[in-house]
């Protein structure tokens, strides 16, 4: 009884962090997450939304436990979460002293700025896919397979879109992306219906660590609809770079309707250093087409894919929706390739988005 009162009086935990690689340590006030804290303490912790969806925060709990505020698994694999890594953004830690590991993605990019574009050239692909040409207001360095968060006053809250182009190496004052109609998306639908062609749009740019990796290990790419975009980026930069690896592309849709850059890819193709294979698969083509390529989802041509090179070499580089990229690590890493070999950038909208 007495311990039990004593316990009622006893001074709240002080809970503590220690972030590797910079040795950091600091402690956690009240109900703050590792990323709040860490940023009030002065730690260059990487990051982007802290809303839970972009990972951008994501890092490796190697010591305590945390409690998490929205579902890891809205940005993170089920494996990833499974070797411990978590999301900054939304973990509060349990435990008298916390430990994380920050892993560098090894990425070479500018800092993000701040700038002001317009749209000057757009071109509809598909009924559900636009391609959207921004004028800046001065050149944008960024790595290809990185994005820009777009923002207008009249939107409450920032979009982020992938680079459709590959960088240029002085910068570019024009930049494009693949916009996907988000039924009911306010800017979506009033871009589709042509209605804001002459407003300026803040951009926050460039963000992300989703790029080519320097090797020569056999890659496949895994694409759902506007997540072509970024692949698009880096397989232009690569093709100009005349990188020499082999390379299989594996592009989800659901009908003929719904491929869009062919020309392009038809282009990487015919002059890519090294083995170049593009497979277009459709899920919801009518039987009775005359599509005579491959059908069914888009995850059950990874294998097939595998079946050229060695499993343990291969790299992976994959854009879409949640649902497409967490399959695809699956099988992926059943068939012998490693977490580490895995690089993808999971795309939300008002649909797959964490709750708030």
């Amino acid at each position: 009884m007495v311990a039990f009162i004593k316990s009622l009086f006893k001074q709240k935990l002080t809970k503590a962090v220690v972030v590797q690689p910079f040795g950091s340590r600091f402690e956690i006030r009240g109900s703050e997450t590792i990323l709040e804290s860490a940023l009030n303490n002065q730690v260059p912790f990487p990051h982007n939304c802290t809303v839970g969806t972009c990972g951008a925060c994501k890092c490796r709990l190697t010591a305590g436990r945390v409690k998490a505020i929205t579902d890891f698994g809205y940005a993170l694999s089920k494996q990833e979460i499974e070797a411990g890594y978590i999301l900054a953004c939304q973990a509060v830690p349990l435990d008298e002293e916390t430990a994380i590991e920050i892993v560098s993605s090894g990425i070479d990019a500018p800092a993000p700025g701040a700038f002001v574009g317009t749209i000057s050239r757009t071109e509809v692909l598909t009924h559900d896919i636009m391609r959207v040409e921004l004028k800046l207001d001065r050149s944008l360095h960024f790595v290809a397979g990185q994005y820009a968060n777009i923002k207008h006053p009249a939107l409450e809250r920032s979009r982020s879109y992938s680079f459709a182009d590959a960088p240029e190496h002085k910068g570019s004052d024009k930049v494009t992306f693949m916009i996907r109609k988000v039924p009911g998306g306010a800017f979506t639908e009033a871009l589709f219906a042509g209605g804001i062609g002459n407003l300026s749009f803040e951009v926050e740019a460039p963000h992300g660590d989703f790029y080519l990796r320097t090797s020569n290990a056999p890659m496949i790419c895994v694409a759902g609809g506007s997540g072509l975009a970024p692949l698009l980026s880096i397989l232009e930069d690569a093709r100009k770079k005349r990188v020499d690896r082999s390379c299989t592309v594996l592009f989800g849709a659901r009908t003929t309707a719904d491929l869009y850059a062919l020309s392009q890819l038809d282009t990487i193709s015919k002059s890519w250093r090294g083995y170049f294979n593009f497979i277009p698969v459709l899920s919801h083509e009518p039987a009775d087409s005359a599509w005579p390529g491959a059908r069914g989802l888009v995850t059950e041509y990874i294998i097939p894919g595998l079946d050229r090179e060695p499993h343990e070499k291969t790299e992976m580089y994959m854009c879409g929706p949640p649902g497409m990229i967490d399959r695809a690590i699956t099988v992926a890493t059943d068939h012998g390739i490693g977490l580490e070999r895995i690089h993808y950038d999971k795309f939300t909208d008002q649909s797959t988005a964490a709750p708030r």
